[in-house]
């Protein structure tokens, strides 16, 4: 038949190969292959194309769920939607049970056999209608098939598909109660008949048909193919007459064909792919082909006594096709027979929004928020929605914000909502909100005789409120994505590049059982609700995780009584681990919800509490902005992750009024200025100091503070061939402020007295437009006599430290023999020296400023691979008392510590080391005894402080235990003989006075006994805390009975107001730890770890 000619044609254009009697271009890729069954676990698939770092989101308004397009699956997504909207078909899958396809965990057993296509397909349809998700995922049913990524990618024909995964399902089921699926559901016949016109003999043909084929080209629509097909009769006459088996002769003969058996569900395939065979090139056939709703195929079928309802069809899914012969998208219109999802079309979702902007007018919408969240909760399931939620339903039904409209007279949404209790329920988070029953009736009769007008323009058009009850809708299902339809869009689908590709059709008859509307949940088995169940729990509890980890974010909280204010910044009283506390908080919340939160962390906290946001800077911690608006969202107020926040209360620190905002952001310079000797008298020798000023203070305020009250400053400056130049600052300029003067931090000022000639130029004008001060003093260090003890050495930055150090050994007319075995170490401004400089070095590269004193000492610079350590015992560092060691950058912690005591003499094992932070307090301790320095960023120049007392182990708290004895009844302090104010006693007893202003309950004495350190586990409750300390203090209870002793623990910082006995790391005494479930690690104990 011409047909088959045009099928034959468009297979062979496509380039599907012939095996046999049939065309296919899947190969044997469904066939059924036991060995290779999915692991499945949600979430966890076979194969992953990517890491999905983020869970799925949840379904959108229309409550359908998508298919992911793996790479070329379309065309797949789209008949597997079509499958699954046809419920006789999915719910026919679902009636076959484990018994007879198998299951999963037989998979490993020899005898088992486990039917994979049919089980994904079930898991799969289950997925679509359960899992709360926009998309499921196909990557567990193209395993079954024996897909490799290859074929995933690759686009292929979807009505070719149809038939081969029909095949394929069909071999799959024999031998189960499902082996006539499909030819119950799809199976038709044709009967093609010739009528001899002599004998009136009649030839007959029947042949089978799970879809039917129809020619587009030259057609104006389905019923006009169908037509031509099944009615119309081809004739034999003239010459090509027919032969006739009982007249025996050839005759004139009649053929037709006659639909003899219709399927509950009929596939048309339309054949929109040809071949021009003068052009020889395959074309896309655009042409106009309409196709109705509904059909009736009487006309087509042969003549029976069957009702005309029995041949009546209704339209329920196109599938699409845009592109070309060559390639192509492909999507599919859905008609929702089962009522599954939400309607609503774009046109009829924009109408309240445009309705609403006319109606903004009107006082009630103006005036009164009340009706239109009233509305949106009328609209939501159980009338419940979180109050996040609810500010963007808002924002999407009136067009702008709540802030914005209503904020200013009616506050903050969730006070507005506290304040009509009445009509809203807020839960006890106050994370979701519900309308009152007796709320909901009154809105709806409020609506309705005040303000119907406003009612129905808001709930006529919005989903899953009216549309129940109508006929089903239509949905376009493009791969992930599901947007309503209406049925008049279907038309556009006629013609063009975009075009029907296949047809199905389902008898008018069918009807659905009443249960089975809008009811997912029906005829799928107990075992895969179980699982879609714990699915859906288990998406829930990684949306939360999710959410959790991207809206919560670390703020450091700097807490104001634990810091100084002195040389222009804040600076932590005892370290900076002691001051800082780190607080993990849900940055969707308020500032006042933040403020109570912390209200609540520092119980010992009393009046004001203000937040301003701070940040480090060379001179130390500086305030800036001061928070307000305690109704503000936190990421509304552009706080960044990793924040520094200063809490205090808001004027002063220690009774020092605190300089905040960027305008008075302190600057630390390095200012360069001729040393005073010991009788107050000028030297020649330059020294560096930094010093802290405001950065709106004058640039003359340097003079000021170096007591030069006649002075030229000078800036240093590089010039673009890389040079340092040092320019003047002219007198005009000195009233400037130093952020106008263009003063950064650790800029490097040089100040010369008027008076002092000895950096004048010859021509006595005071500019440099050359490197100036040339020169490098050395101070001779080795021990030996000179006649010279200092020289200075000519130099340039490019000059290379070798070549300075055996200058300096000639000039100051030393042996040549120490130019193997000396080094030259910078001064600093207290006369320190500081860490050899490596010969190989340039002065740039060594950092060495022009002026600057450098000594001559005996023994080498360190090599590349080694460190130069200073080291010193305790945490007392005194300046000139540390000991110099080097070492290999690749030693160990515990070999570092043992060269170290051997060195400075300490006997026993009892001791540790920790780093020296900027300060010059005991950092944290080196607790890696194994590993090496330059795997702890040790660098050359850092000072190690050697701390008696062994580490505990990887998993344990050293823990200070304190006995503390309280107030008498008199409300005096119980005292014991041996007690003195602010000094220990034999008995190790401390007393301090309290002052106002210190945190925590602290009012006149306070009588503390230092027991010991306990070890114990990081994992231990304050329970076992408490009872091991007790044992401790079990001796002393028995020495000091009839006093009433409560344990302290490390728990507390030192605060200011204490003696400086305690400031020394004791622990002020604070509220005593209760029986909660916390665990040791989870309190600031000041362990030692």
């Amino acid at each position: 038949m011409c047909v088959s000619n045009v099928g034959l044609g468009r297979l062979v254009g496509l380039g599907f190969r012939q095996v046999g009697s049939s065309f296919t271009m899947f190969g044997d890729l469904f066939e059924e292959d036991y060995s290779s069954v999915s692991n499945y676990e949600y979430g966890k698939e076979k194969k992953l194309k990517t890491k999905a770092l983020e869970p799925p989101a949840p379904r959108e308004f229309t409550n359908l769920s998508g298919i992911r397009n793996q790479g070329g699956t379309c065309y797949l997504n789209s008949l597997l939607q079509t499958l699954h909207f046809t419920p006789e078909f999915r719910e026919a899958l679902f009636s076959l049970g484990p018994e007879e396809l198998g299951s999963f965990e037989d998979k490993d057993k020899p005898d088992a056999k486990v039917r994979i296509i049919p089980l994904q397909l079930q898991r799969l349809f289950a997925q679509l209608l359960l899992l709360d998700q926009d998309a499921a995922s196909t990557a567990d049913l193209t395993d079954s098939f024996g897909w490799t990524s290859n074929e995933e990618m690759r686009q292929h024909d979807v009505q070719e598909l149809n038939r081969i995964l029909f095949s394929a399902l069909e071999t799959s089921l024999v031998g189960t109660s499902g082996h006539d699926l499909i030819n119950r559901l799809y199976h038709g016949t044709v009967v093609n008949q010739v009528v001899c016109k002599e004998c009136k003999n009649v030839s007959e043909k029947q042949e089978d048909f799970l879809d039917l084929t129809v020619a587009v080209k030259n057609v104006s629509g389905l019923e006009d193919a169908l037509w031509t097909m099944y009615v119309e009769e081809e004739m034999f006459d003239c010459d090509n007459l027919y032969h006739c088996g009982t007249c025996d002769r050839l005759v004139k003969a009649a053929k037709s064909a006659k639909l003899r058996k219709l399927p509950p569900f009929l596939t048309v395939s339309l054949l929109r792919f040809n071949f021009d065979f003068v052009k020889r090139e395959r074309y896309k056939e655009t042409s106009c082909y309409t196709f109705p709703l509904r059909i009736n195929l009487k006309p087509f079928c042969e003549q029976s006594d069957l009702d005309d309802l029995e041949h009546v069809y209704d339209l329920f899914s196109v599938i699409i096709h845009k592109g070309g012969c060559y390639g192509g998208h492909y999507h599919v219109y859905i008609k929702d027979v089962d009522h599954l999802g939400n309607w609503q079309s774009q046109e009829e979702k924009s109408k309240p929004d445009v309705n609403l902007k006319d109606l903004q007018n009107e006082e009630e919408i103006d005036d009164d928020p009340l009706i239109i969240l009233k509305v949106i909760l009328l609209q939501e399931e159980n009338n419940v929605i979180p109050v996040d939620q609810l500010g963007q339903k808002l924002l999407k039904k009136i067009g702008t914000s709540w802030n914005k409209k209503y904020r200013k007279q009616y506050g903050p949404l969730r006070k507005f909502l506290q304040l009509h209790s009445q009509v809203f329920l807020l839960s006890s988070d106050e994370s979701t909100v519900s309308l009152l029953k007796n709320g909901s009736l009154r809105a709806e009769s409020d609506f309705q005789r005040n303000d119907q007008h406003v009612f129905k323009t808001l709930t006529s058009e919005s989903p899953g409120l009216n549309d129940r009850n109508s006929c089903p809708h239509w949905f376009d299902i493009n791969d992930s994505k599901v947007q309503p339809i209406k049925e008049k869009d279907i038309e556009r689908q006629f013609q063009g590049k975009e075009s029907a590709y296949m047809l199905f059709y389902r008898k008018s008859q069918l009807q659905r059982p009443p249960e089975a509307r809008a009811n997912p949940r029906y005829g799928v088995p107990r075992h895969l609700l179980n699982e879609m169940d714990a699915a859906n729990i288990e998406l829930q509890t990684k949306r939360a995780e999710w959410d959790s980890t991207n809206n919560n974010f670390e703020l450091h909280l700097h807490l104001g009584p634990h810091y100084h204010f002195f040389n222009g910044a804040l600076h932590p009283i005892i370290s900076q681990a002691e001051s800082v506390w780190d607080l993990t908080f849900d940055k969707r919340k308020t500032l006042g919800d933040l403020r109570q939160s912390i209200f609540q962390l520092l119980d010992f906290w009393e009046g004001d509490m203000v937040l301003s946001v701070a940040k480090f800077v060379p001179a130390g911690l500086h305030v800036y902005q001061m928070l307000d608006g305690d109704d503000m969202m936190l990421c509304e107020m552009e706080i960044a992750d990793g924040e520094d926040l200063f809490v205090w209360n808001g004027v002063e620190v220690g009774g020092i009024q605190i300089p905040t905002g960027s305008d008075c952001e302190p600057l630390l310079l390095n200012v360069l200025h001729l040393a005073t000797s010991s009788e107050g008298e000028k030297c020649q020798q330059l020294v560096e100091s930094p010093h802290v000023f405001p950065s709106n203070a004058e640039v003359g305020a340097v003079l000021t503070t170096l007591a030069v009250p006649v002075g030229v400053l000078f800036v240093n400056a590089t010039d673009p061939a890389g040079g340092e130049n040092w320019v003047a600052v002219p007198k005009e300029d000195l009233k400037k402020t130093f952020r106008e003067q263009g003063l950064r931090n650790k800029s490097l000022v040089l100040v010369q007295d008027s008076r002092d000639n000895s950096l004048l130029l010859k021509q006595g004008k005071w500019f440099t437009g050359m490197n100036e001060i040339n020169w490098l003093q050395v101070q001779n260090l080795c021990e030996l006599e000179s006649e010279e003890k200092q020289v200075k050495i000519s130099a340039t930055v490019n000059t290379v430290v070798f070549d300075l150090r055996i200058k300096a050994i000639k000039e100051l007319k030393l042996m040549k023999e120490l130019a193997e075995n000396s080094c030259l170490r910078p001064i600093d401004r207290n006369g320190k020296l500081l860490c050899p400089v490596p010969d190989g070095y340039t002065l740039k590269e060594a950092e060495l400023k022009m002026g600057s004193s450098l000594g001559l000492c005996p023994g080498k610079a360190p090599t590349s691979s080694q460190l130069f350590l200073f080291f010193t015992m305790g945490s007392d560092v005194q300046p000139g008392t540390e000991m110099e060691i080097i070492v290999e950058e690749t030693i160990s912690v515990r070999d570092c510590l043992k060269l170290m005591l051997e060195q400075s003499g300490l006997p026993g094992d009892t001791w540790h080391l920790r780093k020296m932070d900027w300060c010059y307090e005991a950092g944290e301790p080196l607790c890696e005894e194994d590993a090496t320095l330059r795997e702890l960023m040790i660098c050359s120049g850092d000072t190690l402080l050697l701390i008696e007392g062994k580490l505990p182990p990887p998993g344990f708290l050293k823990v200070p235990v304190w006995w503390y004895q309280p107030r008498g009844p008199a409300g005096h302090w119980k005292s014991h003989p041996d007690q003195r104010s602010g000094t220990p006693s034999p008995g190790g007893v401390w007393r301090a006075a309290s002052t106002q202003g210190a945190p925590g309950d602290l009012h006149g004495e306070v009588s503390l006994r230092y027991l010991g350190d306990l070890e114990i586990s990081e994992d231990a409750t304050v329970a076992e805390l408490k009872s091991q300390s007790v044992l401790i203090g079990h001796v002393f209870c028995a020495t000091f009975s009839g006093h009433d002793l409560v344990p302290l623990f490390g728990v507390c910082h030192p605060v200011p107001s204490l003696p400086q006995s305690l400031d020394l790391g004791e622990p002020a005494p604070r509220q005593a730890l209760t029986n909660q479930p916390a665990t040791a690690q989870g309190i600031q104990t000041g362990k030692e770890n």
